[in-house]
């Protein structure tokens, strides 16, 4: 049995191919469990986020109801604000304006009182 040359060369590019193979083997087993890691991280990561956001969207929904409560509440106690205004407004012209001609006709029977008084001492 003879060996040529390319027998030869073969043999060396096949064996140089199993080094090559050999070589690169661990490192890709490495970068699969790296890969697998990562794997399980964004899992846990999912599993963990979304009941964050399902009760953020809760929250959310929430705060939309309470907001429009207070509303609700802010535009009633405008009204009040409103209404007691109006209220003030036609109690002073109901009974401020006879309250003060009842204070002026008061003051001035005093007046005339005292006059009567100081005048009728002095006599």
């Amino acid at each position: 049995m003879e060996v040529s040359i390319g027998d030869v060369a073969g043999l060396i590019a096949a064996v140089a191919f199993v080094a090559l193979v050999g070589f690169l083997a661990r490192p890709l087993l490495r970068l699969a469990d790296v890969l697998d890691e990562a794997r399980s991280s964004v899992k846990e990561m999912t599993d963990h986020a979304l009941p964050v956001l399902d009760e953020t969207a809760r929250v959310v929904a929430s705060s939309a109801t309470q907001l429009e409560k207070v509303d609700t509440v802010t535009t009633a106690a405008a009204q009040v604000g409103e209404n007691v205004s109006a209220l003030t407004s036609l109690v002073t012209a109901t009974v401020g304006g006879p309250l003060l001609k009842v204070a002026a006709f008061s003051y001035g029977v005093r007046r005339a009182f005292a006059g009567l008084r100081s005048g009728g001492a002095g006599r």
